[in-house]
């Protein structure tokens, strides 16, 4: 069935397409906004259910994808009518709100059925339906003018493409069909007839331009065209012309949201702020972005001259995709979409304190964490049920038992210090560094992540089983931290080099481990030269102390100002019983077999497909 759009006729975009013309590099000033300086802001959370029959909730709203507890639910949001709403809730995913022209229907993927799929919500009855059904990844959805077709990503034959799907016959026509990755698609208001969307068929991740209504190689076209950066996100506004996106560099401090406009398409994408993923509002006047700071996000607003024009607000985790509409919501909302306000997931996990157990002298001890390797597997007793929680979950969405070995857990003051790591939260028992040979066998990959002056990392885990059932496609880059060993000075200068995104599904444990309270670490000034301060693989449970008093709870204050070395206390813990979780509604249960918690330990590496067991 081929596609109806209306009458072709002249806009910028097109006489973009016909002139051929293409940008230079983005004019990329520096970021003034600092997000790390509010990181003592409070999270906002739901701490009691929204009056949702009054006021009626009227005018613009959003609908944002929030990652709360390890798994991103939809929230309903009004600045200073109604607060953050969750309206949905589950064992499950539901990214990438896409609200329809007639602001009627919600779409957005899910993989609550066991596999990503593209779904429908009708925003007066709270119905869903489901426009996809297969076993491979379909998600980020984007509207036609017309309402009738939404243009997605997919993952086919170990690619990302674009497709095009029918909302009424579920017709899916291919867009795009080419080797490198292709994603994230704007389908322009209007007309109609371009998509724009982020592809890597240029050597890395540009904004590039369909046109419908041409064939072969003339169809697309590179927007952005940036040899040193990485744009992802594009949107555009209700006019169809602007085209705004996000933009990630290797030099520090470049990167924000950048305007393109179609009436000058010659000239530069001009940088408006900070921000990792942004929306327009239906007038075109004001841009909701969302900013990151090292272990939080925020969610704040600019106008188009990049003036701040709210307070940035603390949400509880990362954004997994935003929609601005403009209409009357029903009154009340549908039963379906209030029942989720009232289900705030219960605490991930508790410390269970070693029962009869003292704190001499205010100091605390270590406790073993049973059946990991590690040099010394023993963290901290007010943390340790956190990271056995968190390996369970990681066990549990990667599909084997990714944490039963670690680069480190705890390291005593009887070891010796290495090069600038004076203040190494390993030290405190309350950190562990997941095991960096998982990168060599092609298991791990560390995404490099600039935020201020300082480096961090996002690391994702590779799922075992490969079926669409466990984990996503990657969208960004790797940063490959061995580049900078084949002999190349521009690669050993930078530390590394971006390598091309492997194949297959995985699983983001940077933000899972969020959820369990664990933070990422800084890597160290001098990372770039020296290979072990990146501490890609570092994480720290902190709970807001400072290194220094951490390290009060396990050592005297003569330990810490003299070179005298000694041991933490240690404390074998006696079994506890496993806190009974709060119930939650039910998922389906994915096609794949349940890993083993408790790994079988083999005395030499395994570097098997399936699932490996990774020995220091």
């Amino acid at each position: 069935m081929p596609l109806h759009f209306p009458p072709k006729r002249a806009n910028p975009v097109t006489l973009l397409l016909a002139l051929t013309l293409l940008l230079t590099s983005c004019n990329q000033p520096t970021s003034t906004t600092d997000p790390a300086a509010t990181q003592n802001l409070p999270i906002v959370e739901i701490l009691e259910t929204p009056n949702l029959s009054q006021p009626n909730p009227q005018g613009e709203w959003l609908i944002l994808s929030i990652e709360e507890h390890g798994y991103a639910h939809l929230f309903l949001y009004q600045p200073d009518i109604l607060p953050i709403t969750r309206i949905t809730t589950g064992d499950w995913n539901d990214t990438h709100p896409a609200l329809s022209p007639d602001r009627k229907q919600l779409a957005f993927a899910s993989d609550r059925s066991g596999y990503w799929d593209l779904y429908l919500m009708d925003l007066q009855t709270g119905n869903l339906t489901q426009v996809t059904n297969s076993q491979h990844y379909d998600s980020a959805p984007s509207w036609s003018p017309d309402g009738q077709w939404l243009a997605f990503e997919t993952y086919v034959n170990d690619n990302l493409e674009i497709a095009i799907v029918n909302v009424t016959t579920a017709e899916i026509i291919p867009l795009t069909q080419h080797p490198a990755s292709d994603h994230s698609p704007a389908w322009i208001p209007g007309e109609g007839r371009q998509v724009a969307f982020v592809s890597s068929r240029s050597g890395d991740n540009d904004i590039w331009l369909a046109d419908l209504d041409l064939a072969g190689d003339e169809r697309y076209i590179n927007l952005s065209n940036t040899p040193n950066a990485s744009e992802s996100s594009p949107v555009w506004n209700a006019s169809g012309t602007q085209l705004l996106w996000a933009a990630t560099t290797q030099a520090i401090g470049f990167n924000g949201l950048y305007i393109w406009d179609a009436a000058e398409p010659t000239r530069s994408a001009r940088w408006v702020g900070d921000g990792s993923l942004g929306v327009w509002n239906e007038s075109a006047t004001q841009i909701v972005t969302v900013i990151r700071a090292p272990n939080q996000t925020f969610l704040t607003a600019y106008n188009l001259e990049g003036s701040l024009l709210r307070a940035m607000l603390p949400l509880t985790g990362r954004v997994r995709g935003i929609a601005w509409g403009s209409a009357d919501l029903p009154n009340p909302l549908p039963a379906s979409l209030q029942s989720p306000a009232s289900l705030t997931p219960g605490a991930l996990w508790a410390p269970a304190i070693t029962p009869g157990a003292e704190v001499p002298n205010q100091r605390w001890y270590v406790v073993p964490i049973e059946n990991v390797q590690a040099p010394y597997p023993q963290l901290h007793d007010l943390v340790d049920e956190a990271f056995v929680a968190l390996r369970r979950r990681v066990s549990q969405e990667t599909g084997w038992d990714a944490l039963a070995s670690l680069e480190n857990a705890f390291v005593p003051l009887t070891t010796s210090l290495e090069p600038g790591m004076d203040e190494d939260w390993l030290y405190t028992g309350r950190a562990f560094a997941i095991n960096s040979l998982m990168s060599n066998a092609g298991w791990l990959v560390a995404m490099r992540e600039d935020i201020g002056a300082q480096t961090y990392w996002r690391i994702y885990i590779r799922a075992a089983t490969q079926d669409g059932s466990l984990g996503e496609p990657l969208h960004d880059t790797p940063w490959n931290l061995y580049a900078r060993y084949d002999l190349d000075p521009r690669t050993y200068e930078q530390g590394g080099d971006y390598a091309p995104a492997p194949s297959g599904y995985w699983v983001d444990v940077t933000s899972l481990a969020s959820a369990y309270g664990w933070e990422r670490q800084p890597a160290l000034p001098n990372w770039r030269t020296y290979y072990k301060g990146a501490r890609f693989t570092t994480f720290a449970l902190t709970s807001g102390m400072s290194w220094y008093a951490a390290m009060r709870e396990l050592y005297p204050p003569e330990a810490l100002a003299t070179p005298t070395k000694v041991l933490a206390p240690t404390l074998t813990p006696t079994n506890t019983p496993t806190k009974t979780p709060t119930p939650r509604p039910t998922r389906t249960p994915r096609p794949t077999i349940t890993p083993s918690f408790t790994p079988s330990i083999t005395p030499t590496p395994s570097l098997t497909p399936t699932p490996p067991t990774i020995i220091p």
